[in-house]
């Protein structure tokens, strides 16, 4: 009964420890990406230091693709909350895209995450089986709701579900990640107010433009 009672606690303490690491390893990657991130500095921020941080992970690639997967994961269970089911299928569409624009805005650090991957031709995400189990969710979801507004007799039929779900993500991931030198050569503050509800009101148009009748 001893050892049951005392291994809970190191139980907890090995995983408040584990999540501490990873909030603290997803700003170290974020900010400056695999090869400028320091493993010292994660340890410090997490309250931990580095012997538990390679007990746990093994290696700084190995917590670097354990970030990715949970940032994929964050994103890809905030989709399924949606609920898209529950509502017509105009109004869902304008959801999800209104979401992900939302989505990106609050979690700048996924963009730039993103971005580092994409530097490494995405060779930790090619290890990863997490991604495609969770990558998977977002293309039915997308199929589904396609094939729903094609029943209803709002959606042109034979839309690729994957080439909607790169557009949706694509209109606001090159606006958010281009912004600072789109404000100068726009020559307008791309990040007011006025210019993100402009902003999403054209993404929400051009998607329903290219997908209702």
């Amino acid at each position: 009964m001893v050892t049951s009672t005392t291994e809970k606690p190191r139980a907890r303490d090995a995983e408040a420890t584990q999540k501490r690491i990873l909030a603290a390893a997803k700003k170290e990657f974020a900010k400056n990406g695999l090869g400028g991130a320091r493993v010292d500095l994660i340890a410090e921020r997490a309250k931990a230091n580095k012997r538990m941080i390679y007990h746990y992970f093994e290696s700084k690639e190995a917590l670097f693709q354990r970030v990715l997967e949970d940032a994929y994961t964050d994103i890809r269970m905030a989709e399924q909350k949606l609920q898209l089911d529950h509502l017509d299928a105009g109004t869902a569409l304008d959801t999800l895209v209104r979401f992900t624009w939302n989505y990106y805005l609050a979690n700048p650090e996924f963009l730039t995450l993103v971005n580092s991957e994409n530097l490494h031709k995405a060779k930790h995400l090619k290890k990863s089986q997490v991604i495609h189990v969770v990558s998977r969710k977002v293309v039915t979801l997308v199929e589904q709701l396609l094939e729903r507004g094609v029943r209803e007799g709002v959606f042109r039929p034979g839309i690729d579900p994957v080439q909607l779900n790169i557009t949706i993500a694509a209109i606001g991931y090159y606006y958010l990640n281009n912004r600072f030198t789109g404000s100068i050569v726009f020559e307008k503050d791309l990040m007011t107010p006025q210019a993100l509800d402009d902003r999403l009101a054209f993404n929400i148009d051009t998607i329903r433009r290219l997908v209702c009748k």
